[in-house]
């Protein structure tokens, strides 16, 4: 070990254990709550040139001000949309994310969602625990997956690799972007009501920054019509959520696979008693290996960081 100080960081928020371990053989690490008093930091907290968290925590604009000498945050996410990344470029705050390590379970979690709404598989499970089936009860006939008209919202990397799980048994693949992608193999609608109305299913797998809020809402719904369903593993401001409990409640749509929400860990209570609705915990990168890779690529970039060197993946 060298006798050279460790340059100080903070934890910001609860940190998967690897990721914690690591950075305490690595730095001098000081842990500050999510919701902590920032007026309250101790000297040595705001002495942090770096700053990690998870990107469900993010870092808002009033904790880089509570750290006068950050220099950079790495985020444990692919997605950013809880760091003000405009604060940042105005501090000259460097941010990178996890891009790339996690899009094969993440898009493997979206197959499985779907195929899990379409078949009932959920709400299958449950009836055979309860006892229902011996007693005699007939479970719904479902729906089917082959040959349907599968539209991903956002071609980026999850959208690819999602589309390609799914080529051998789609009817036809359609996406919905900003814009075209010039090397897609799939049809891309430019309006997303048309594309809505041309799917039979949509998954939601576009960024999930401030200008996709509410990107899906009632009017999108209802074109995708009474035989639709929806998969989001995006992030849950992305489709107007009281509008997806009233398609759902009232039977617009036929279902909906919910891997994330508005106001986690809280989700709409109404959704609860859905069978034609299944919900996963924000669980699109949670394997070992995902979690592993991530960890590894937060602590690489801190390490280019100190060393003077390129950040492998900057969003600013």
């Amino acid at each position: 070990m060298t006798d050279k100080p460790l340059a100080p960081i903070v934890a910001f928020g609860p940190l998967y254990p690897y990721v914690t371990q690591e950075l305490e053989r690595r730095f001098t690490v000081h842990a500050v709550a999510a919701d902590a008093d920032l007026s309250a930091l101790s000297a040595e907290a705001r002495s942090a040139r770096a700053m990690v968290s998870f990107g469900s925590v993010g870092a808002p604009a009033a904790i880089m001000d509570a750290l006068p000498k950050l220099e950079m945050i790495g985020l444990f996410s692919v997605g950013y949309d809880k760091v003000d990344v405009d604060h940042a470029r105005a501090k000259g705050i460097r941010v990178t994310n996890t891009p790339d390590v996690l899009t094969d379970d993440v898009a493997d979690l979206a197959v499985g969602l779907l195929y899990a709404t379409v078949r009932n598989i959920a709400a299958n499970d449950r009836m055979v625990r309860a006892g229902d089936w011996a007693r005699g009860v007939k479970p719904a006939l479902s729906g089917r997956l082959t040959g349907s008209r599968i539209g991903i919202l956002g071609l980026g990397r999850i959208g690819r690799a999602i589309a390609k799980r799914l080529e051998p048994v789609a009817g036809e693949i359609l996406y919905h972007n900003r814009r075209q992608v010039a090397d897609a193999p799939y049809h891309h609608v430019a309006d997303p009501i048309d594309f809505a109305r041309r799917s039979d299913v949509i998954i939601v797998a576009t960024s999930g920054g401030p200008e996709a809020a509410k990107l899906v809402g009632a009017t999108m719904l209802d074109a995708l019509g009474p035989d639709g369903v929806i998969v989001n593993i995006s992030r849950g401001r992305v489709i107007d959520e009281e509008a997806l409990v009233a398609a759902l409640a009232d039977r617009r749509i036929a279902g909906a696979g919910l891997d994330v929400f508005v106001n986690e860990p809280h989700v709409p209570e109404a959704l609860f008693a859905m069978d034609h609705v299944v919900l996963q915990p924000h669980q699109g990168s949670a394997t070992v290996h995902s979690r592993k890779a991530m960890a590894e690529l937060v602590l690489a970039n801190l390490d280019a960081h100190f060393a003077g060197k390129a950040l492998p993946t900057p969003v600013v």
